[in-house]
């Protein structure tokens, strides 16, 4: 292995200070893409009205009991008119990352509205007129058609005006039902990816440092990683300021549910989609655990999974994060399992030790809140349905046991620490 490693961030997608948030700054709705959509047909420009139309009353809809009517009655147009076609092509030929991923976080919300407004029914297909454009713009941008964290929370926030990239100066751009609830469940997370917006350049620097033996370099690095974790654990300590558990358990989680569900025991069928050849398919849900963050932080810190289902669970939910970002962790994961271990390159270093520490530390305390947040928030919960099961996450696994185990290797990974 080449011992000065290149790691740039920028490679990976990561770009200035904002880690795995895009720059630029996600767009609202197809208008805010004119420049770029200037050479769309008249065809395509007509269903993205239709469907910017739907986004937008989203919410009201789904009030009103109307969003799978109204969808279903968009998509029987679209179709009719043959708009489909000129949508494809449209996702086929854009260049714009920002666009498609703004097609994306559009179709996964009318998608999940669909199978999700009437819960003890949910739809166990995909009209065709959504599930091809769909699963078209999935496959540009390397993700499974169905609601993932990405869209969710990474490529879903407006800034208010100029500055920081934090509560008080962001909105959620796309909502199921609305509210305050829903809102902050979703900025709590965008700001603590803005928080860890520093992690993937200090780690990749990090590496440098230790290929090098740059003992000074590191110690400042390793600093930058635990303040981050910091920061991130405060803003994650703000929470219960405005999503309640019963509401968030009623009225937020209900949507993001994926198709492995014990109300979907068959999965989905997306209709017309070739490649399926109508097969049902079966998702997972949106979750944190498809955030980029902590199995970054995994895997520069050295913290080891068993070999079971939890660590292919782990691995499968890299499946769901934008392609790039998973890039960027696999390249870390191989030159520290090429060499560049933190672990080793400290040694008997007290001041090394104590900042490695740190960001075990923080860490810890991120994972330990965590769990207490899914007891409280869904655990403890009663369940309302069979589609909003209290014992599973929203990826579909037995959450408690699986987030145990991961703060029990964090803290085992800090005990390995020579100087402990």
């Amino acid at each position: 292995m080449s011992r000065k490693p290149n790691l740039n961030p920028n490679e990976f997608g990561i770009l200035n200070q904002r880690g795995f948030l895009p720059a630029p700054s996600p767009i609202k709705n197809s208008m805010e893409a004119h420049n770029e959509l200037r050479v769309a047909t008249p065809g395509a420009r007509a269903a993205l009205d239709w469907i910017d139309e739907l986004v937008l009353n989203l919410p009201k809809l789904i009030m009103a009991g109307k969003a799978r009517t109204m969808i279903k009655k968009a998509l029987d147009q679209i179709l009719f008119y043959n708009m489909d076609y000129h949508l494809q092509n449209l996702i086929l030929n854009v260049q714009s990352h920002n666009i498609l991923a703004y097609l994306m976080r559009s179709f996964s919300f009318l998608g999940h509205a669909l199978v999700w407004e009437d819960p003890e029914n949910p739809m166990d297909h995909i009209h065709a007129g959504l599930a091809v454009p769909w699963h078209a713009v999935a496959q540009r941008l390397g993700r499974p058609p169905v609601l993932s964290y990405a869209s969710y929370a990474l490529d879903n926030w407006r800034m208010i005006e100029e500055g920081s990239i934090e509560i008080g100066n962001i909105a959620i751009l796309q909502n199921f039902l609305g509210g305050i609830d829903e809102d902050w469940f979703i900025l709590v997370h965008v700001e603590i990816e803005a928080e860890a917006g520093t992690i993937p350049r200090s780690i990749a620097q990090a590496l440098k440092c230790i290929a090098r033996k740059d003992a000074i370099g590191l110690y400042a690095n390793l600093c930058d990683i635990a303040k981050a974790e910091k920061q991130m654990y405060e803003t994650l300590l703000r929470m219960p300021e405005h999503c309640d558990p019963h509401l968030y358990y009623t009225r937020v989680r209900p949507w993001i549910h994926g198709w492995i569900n014990p109300a979907l025991p068959n999965g989905m069928v997306y209709e017309g989609v070739e490649e399926y050849e109508g097969k049902p398919q079966k998702f997972r849900g949106e979750t944190g655990a498809q955030s980029s963050i902590i199995p970054l932080l995994d895997a520069f810190l050295e913290i080891e999974h068993a070999d079971n289902k939890l660590t292919s669970y782990l691995l499968e939910m890299r499946d769901y994060m934008p392609p790039k970002h998973r890039k960027f962790i696999e390249e870390v994961e191989r030159l520290v399992r090429e060499g560049l271990s933190v672990k080793k390159f400290i040694r008997d270093d007290a001041l090394l030790s104590h900042s490695l520490q740190s960001c075990y530390h923080w860490l810890e305390l991120f994972r330990n809140k965590h769990l207490e947040y899914a007891a409280t928030y869904i655990q403890r919960q009663s369940q309302q349905s069979k589609s909003n099961p209290s014992e599973v996450g929203t990826g579909g696994t037995p959450f408690m046991p699986y987030l145990k185990e991961h703060l029990e290797d964090t803290k085992k990974a800090r005990k390995e620490d020579p100087k402990v």
